[in-house]
C-alpha cells in the first residue's frame, strides 16, 4: 500500500478513535473525572511503555536528557494536556458532549489567532473572515447557553497551546507521551492512592469490567496518538488539517443522535456559524496550498 494511502487510514483511525471517546468516559461511572483522569495519566504511561518495549526504542532518552529546554517544554505540556483531559472527561460525564465538539470546531481557529499573536504570522482576508465568523459563533451561542460556553473554549486553547509547546518542543509522540505521562505520575498516583486509602476510589470494588475499563483508558489514549503520530510523517499537513474535522463531527453525533443532548433553535444557528467559518477556513487553506504548489513548481520548470 503507497505511503500517503496508508497515513490518510492511520489519520481516520485516529480521528475516528477520538470522536467516539464520549462512549468510552461514561462507562467509568461512578468514578469522578479526577479519579478517571488520574487513572488515565497511571495506564497511559504504561500503555506507551509497553510499545516502546516492544519497539526496542530506547535510544531517545540519553538525547533528551541532554536538552533540558526540550525536557521542560514537556512538562509545560503535561500541565496543560491535564486540563485539557479532565474538562473533557467532566464535560462528556456530565452531558455535555456537544459542547465539547464545539471546543475541537473552533480549535484550529484558535491555532490561526496563536500562529497571530505569537508566532507573529500575517493571515489572509480569508483567514480574518473565518477567525470574524468563529468569534460570531461564540457570541451567539453564549447567549444560547445563558453563559461563555467555557468548556469548548478551554478545550479548544489547551489544545491549541498543547500543540504549540509540542510544536516547539519536536519530539516524537510516544516518547512525548512518555515524558509527560512521567512528570504526572506522582500525583496521579497519589491521588488513586489517597481514594483507596479513603473507601471511596472505585478501582477493583466495582467488579472486574469496571477496573479493566479504568486500565483500558491508558490504551485508548495512547494508539490514536500512535496513529496520528503514523499519519502525520506520511501525509501533507494540508491532509491531516482537513482529516481532523472526523473527530468534533463524530463527537457532535454523539451528543445529538446517542445521548440526545438539547439543541434548540439557536444552537443550532451558532454551530451553523461555526461549519461556515471551518469552511471558509478550509477553503482558504486549500486554495494557499494548491497555489503554493503550483509557483513551486513553475519555479523548478524554470
Amino acid at each position: 500500500m503507497p505511503e500517503s494511502r496508508q497515513g490518510v487510514l492511520y489519520g481516520i483511525a485516529a480521528y475516528t478513535m477520538w470522536g467516539l471517546f464520549p462512549l468510552y468516559w461514561p462507562l467509568l461511572k461512578p468514578s469522578g473525572a479526577l479519579e478517571i483522569l488520574a487513572h488515565r495519566v497511571a495506564w497511559s504511561l504504561v500503555a506507551v511503555v509497553a510499545i516502546l518495549a516492544v519497539r526496542r526504542h530506547w535510544s531517545w532518552i540519553r538525547e533528551l536528557l541532554r536538552t533540558p529546554r526540550k525536557v521542560g517544554l514537556l512538562a509545560l505540556a503535561a500541565a496543560i494536556v491535564t486540563v485539557n483531559w479532565g474538562v473533557y472527561i467532566y464535560a462528556v460525564n456530565t452531558g455535555h458532549v456537544v459542547e465539547s465538539a464545539l471546543g475541537y470546531f473552533i480549535n484550529p481557529l484558535v491555532s490561526v489567532l496563536f500562529g497571530v499573536f505569537l508566532l507573529k504570522e500575517r493571515l489572509r482576508p480569508w483567514q480574518w473572515g473565518a477567525v470574524g465568523l468563529g468569534t460570531l459563533a461564540v457570541v451567539v451561542l453564549t447567549l444560547d447557553y445563558g453563559r461563555l460556553p467555557w468548556i469548548a473554549l478551554v478545550l479548544a486553547f489547551s489544545f491549541g497551546t498543547y500543540g504549540l509547546v509540542k510544536k516547539i518542543a519536536q519530539v516524537g509522540a510516544a516518547e512525548s507521551m512518555t515524558i509527560e505521562t512521567l512528570v504526572l505520575l506522582a500525583p496521579a498516583l497519589g491521588y488513586v492512592i489517597y481514594l483507596q486509602g479513603q473507601g471511596t476510589g472505585t478501582f477493583g470494588s466495582l467488579g472486574l469490567g469496571h477496573t479493566l475499563l479504568l486500565a483500558g483508558s491508558g490504551v485508548i489514549t495512547a494508539v490514536p496518538l500512535l496513529c496520528f503520530s503514523a499519519a502525520a510523517i506520511r501525509v501533507p499537513l494540508t491532509t491531516i488539517g482537513l482529516l481532523q474535522y472526523i473527530a468534533p463531527v463524530l463527537q457532535f453525533l454523539v451528543g445529538v443522535f446517542v445521548i440526545h443532548e438539547v439543541m434548540p433553535p439557536s444552537r443550532w444557528i451558532g454551530f451553523a456559524i461555526v461549519w461556515l467559518a471551518l469552511s471558509v477556513f478550509t477553503w482558504d487553506s486549500l486554495r494557499a496550498a494548491h497555489a503554493a504548489r503550483r509557483t513551486a513548481l513553475e519555479t523548478v520548470t524554470v
